[in-house]
């Protein structure tokens, strides 16, 4: 049974009954509240929403003393999103060829009739801001061409642009003007937690602060757009992060301020913020899962440099991924395990009655786990029954959200692929490997301490050297990683982070980073 984690390291869980629509409170007192899969730019989005808010009161990334309740007030910013994602008639306008005050009249009279979610429907200010209406519909159709995750999300209230600053930030809405959680399934809040508690969030915050002042000409642009912005009348809040300290925290803190100090031009880190911050969420789920399990072998990601034919190494990878997606189901198990291996379960189990004992029992599940739906349990009043129906339930409960996010955020940020195979298995897309370099290399690096750094840092694993340290000995042949970490020399160098110099040594070079 595990020892419980030290108080100083954990967060007082919240009143039983406070997530009316929460039945098991199992998956959340693991990982938080609650931990999704999403798509990492979403992610990534979800969690500006809350700094932004946090910028706007002058407590970014400071959580004050109180690690719960995460409360904030997002920006709607509804006028923004009718005119970029509510606005049909501005493209066929186009042809029309009206002078520009008759397209301002015939413009406006439209948004009066289709213009939704608004206090007061005016978009009249427009018209003294632009002077000529063809200069807004080419501003509106270049902002509307920068919209993130476009292809997947056709509802108008839940488009989103490009987070050129704190005037592109805003939360996801309903059709009817309700917070929704499909897109931003609070996650991303839990990555905000997440940088709050990092030992980096004091020296990432200077870096955030100014990005989220967005002083460039593109924020500039929308600002025109928008009359004064209002926040939401309603608070987010319930979003529960269980750890005050994590290394992965840690972590995920230092990866981002890495990418800020590099200092590369416009808006080109935050494809690799968006990568990193998914990556440590998936690496944060992992770890955690590992604990709860009592796994003592260290957690690793056996990675193929994909190769013509099949290899070893793809082998070793498909079973390595199926080992760690199963941790978080596993986890599940282990936690009800340890309750059931409890000092109050077993003095119930030897109660003087069945009765007794099923009562008592299903007294400490009510309790543990917040389980009092009776109306799902139709099998018979004994303390085993009852364990192995919940079993059932978190499983397939986890099954639906928390065990899919090492899998979906594995293949969006580019760590797991089935190319070349019907099994998932971890081989890293140039993108991902781009990403490694940018956070991990300030200057030239040897190619050998990049593979120990990689695998020190994150468990990734290419070459023979850490591939023995973590593959049984009577198992490993070390030509097939030697192999594999030769084709990724060979990859680096064709994307033009690797070069060999004279001295026979091959080096890892980050363009971006000190000589």
């Amino acid at each position: 049974m595990l020892e419980p984690l030290p108080s100083e390291i954990t967060v007082d869980r919240p009143p039983q009954g406070h997530y009316s629509t929460i039945s098991l409170w199992l998956d959340e007192q693991i990982w938080g509240h609650r931990i999704y899969p999403q798509a990492p730019w979403l992610l990534f989005l979800e969690c500006l929403t809350v700094a932004e808010y946090f910028h706007r009161r002058n407590s970014l990334l400071n959580e004050q003393g109180r690690f719960y309740p995460l409360v904030f007030r997002p920006f709607r910013r509804m006028y923004l999103r009718n005119i970029l994602w509510n606005n049909d008639i501005i493209k066929s306008m186009e042809d029309e060829r009206l002078d520009s005050n008759s397209s301002w009249v015939k413009w406006l009279d439209w948004m009066q009739e289709h213009a939704q979610n608004l206090t007061e429907n005016n978009f009249s200010y427009l018209k003294s801001r632009f002077e000529r209406f063809s200069d807004f519909a080419f501003l509106v159709g270049m902002l509307r061409d920068a919209s993130v995750e476009g292809e997947s999300n056709k509802r108008w209230t839940s488009r989103f642009l490009f987070p050129f600053g704190a005037n592109a930030i805003y939360e996801d809405q309903t059709l009817d003007g309700k917070r929704d959680y499909i897109n931003f399934s609070r996650t991303g809040e839990l990555m905000y937690l997440m940088l709050c508690r990092s030992s980096a969030a004091d020296a990432l915050r200077p870096h955030l602060t100014q990005f989220l002042q967005g002083d460039n000409e593109w924020n500039a642009l929308l600002q025109v757009l928008e009359p004064e912005p209002e926040e939401t009348g309603m608070e987010r809040k319930n979003s529960y992060l269980p750890y005050k300290q994590h290394p992965c925290f840690d972590a995920l803190g230092k990866d981002w301020l890495h990418l800020f100090e590099l200092g590369l031009p416009n808006f080109d880190a935050l494809n690799h913020l968006v990568t990193l911050g998914a990556f440590h969420v998936l690496l944060y789920q992992l770890h955690v899962s590992a604990y709860w399990t009592g796994r003592q072998k260290p957690l690793v990601f056996l990675c193929e440099v994909v190769a013509p034919k099949k290899t070893l190494v793809r082998e070793a990878s498909i079973i390595n991924f199926q080992e760690n997606n199963s941790l978080s189901g596993e986890a599940i198990q282990a936690y009800l395990s340890q309750m059931q291996a409890s000092i109050e379960w077993q003095e119930a189990l030897g109660l003087p009655t069945p009765v007794d004992a099923f009562t008592k029992c299903l007294d400490i599940v009510k309790r543990e786990i917040w389980w009092e739906d009776l109306n799902e349990y139709n099998e018979s009043h004994d303390p085993e029954a009852l364990l192995n129906f919940l079993r059932d339930l978190a499983q397939q409960r986890h099954q639906q959200h928390a065990g899919e996010v090492h899998r979906a955020y594995g293949r969006a940020l580019g760590l797991v692929s089935r190319r070349g195979t019907n099994k998932y298995r971890y081989a890293p897309t140039d993108g991902f490997l781009k990403t490694l370099i940018f956070a991990n290399v300030a200057h030239r690096m040897e190619l050998k301490e990049f593979f120990r750094l990689l695998f020190e840092r994150y468990g990734l694993v290419f070459s023979e050297r850490e591939a023995m340290q973590v593959i049984p000995e009577d198992e490993f042949d070390p030509k097939p990683f030697a192999a594999n970490a030769a084709r990724l020399e060979s990859r680096l160098s064709s994307l033009g982070l690797l070069r060999r110099l004279s001295d026979g040594c091959a080096y890892i070079i980050n363009p971006h980073g000190r000589a």
